[in-house]
């Protein structure tokens, strides 16, 4: 291949320090304690008249759902590309991830409006019924925590099911308090104001999993990782003059991508500039899957404006996206041997 042409690169890597199969072993377990005791508790929250026991066995029935979900998504994120998914169907476990976040979310309302309504008209709530199954629930969830914070968390996925276990294990928490004040004062309210509380850490934990799914479904980079940054650093690197067409989005969490073209100077190494390329990206921002295009750029007598700023070089693509970073290499220019940067062709051509 000439140097005057493109010269594309790709890096592959998705991991987690956890295996897949282990994760299933987690999420396997957690799930069978959840549904044993989901049963208990919804008989002895209808027996004791007490709201917070059945919003947590509601609760309770959604985390099962959504380690279900969970364990779905992963079997089918695991499948390998095929005919027109060509990175599979890894955003499964996103859509898994916001149906958790909104399921969160959509509890929280309902038992907003009903701790509201139970605290202007409480009803008799049995306290010790309360204290011994929330007692009975904290220790169920807290194994089922435990199970679940050894799986692969930087999965949305995980981190969807785990959450739900993680709020639980407060609203028992929240419950059992509740409990021990009705039980010995009487105070029929503190049920309800209970179920509030948990309807707070349920919305802010809903919130964060339907923003953080929503970056991979709106093809955002990366919280951690700066596009601006990335850019500077590229144009940073010797023989570059300029990065523009950079983009950087997620294929599922934890499984970054980049493209991006890159211009060097006339008569430099294509080969040699993008493997340093890669190395940057791959040790710094941690993106293992890259496309990246680079070309030799075009000097001319007009490549430097009046206060020596470099100008953009050539028209690269027809329809550049995004800014465009550049070095100011102003020597290495005026030594270009002339030749010409290879041109990304318009449509039709």
């Amino acid at each position: 291949m000439s140097d005057n042409h493109g010269h594309h690169g790709h890096g592959h890597g998705h991991g987690h320090g956890v295996s897949a199969h282990a994760d299933r072993r987690h999420l396997g377990g957690a799930l069978a304690l959840i549904a044993a005791f989901m049963a208990v508790e919804v008989v002895i929250g209808v027996i004791a008249g007490s709201l917070a026991l059945i919003s947590d066995a509601g609760h309770m029935l959604t985390d099962a759902m959504a380690i279900v979900l969970a364990l779905v998504a992963m079997r089918i994120a695991a499948r390998p590309p095929r005919g027109g998914f060509t990175y599979g169907l890894k955003r499964a476990e996103i859509i898994s991830a916001q149906a958790n976040g909104i399921t969160l979310l959509l509890l929280a309302a309902y038992f907003t409006v009903e701790g509201v309504r139970r605290l202007i008209e409480p009803p008799h709530v049995e306290g010790l019924f309360v204290v011994v199954t929330g007692l009975a629930g904290i220790a169920v969830n807290v194994a089922a925590t435990w199970l679940l914070s050894r799986a692969d968390r930087s999965s949305l996925n995980v981190e969807g099911a785990f959450q739900h276990i993680l709020n639980d294990l407060y609203a028992f928490i929240a419950t059992t308090l509740a409990g021990v004040v009705v039980w010995l004062t009487g105070w029929a309210r503190a049920d309800a104001i209970a179920a509030l509380i948990v309807a707070a850490l349920m919305s802010k934990a809903g919130w964060g999993l339907v923003r953080a799914a929503g970056r991979v479904f709106m093809e955002a980079a990366p919280a951690e990782v700066n596009p601006a940054e990335v850019g500077r650093q590229i144009a940073a690197l010797d023989t570059v003059v300029e990065v523009h067409d950079l983009h950087i989005w997620e294929v599922t969490s934890g499984y970054a991508a980049l493209s991006a073209h890159v211009l060097v100077t006339p008569g430099a190494d294509c080969h040699a500039a993008r493997l340093a390329a890669e190395c940057l990206l791959r040790e710094g921002p941690g993106i293992m899957h890259t496309t990246l295009q680079v070309d030799h750029a075009s000097p001319g007598s007009h490549a430097f404006d009046d206060d020596g700023a470099l100008r953009r070089l050539v028209q690269h693509c027809a329809d550049p996206h995004g800014p465009t970073h550049h070095s100011l290499r102003r020597d290495e220019m005026a030594a270009g041997d002339g030749h010409a940067g290879h041109r990304c062709a318009a449509p039709g051509e």
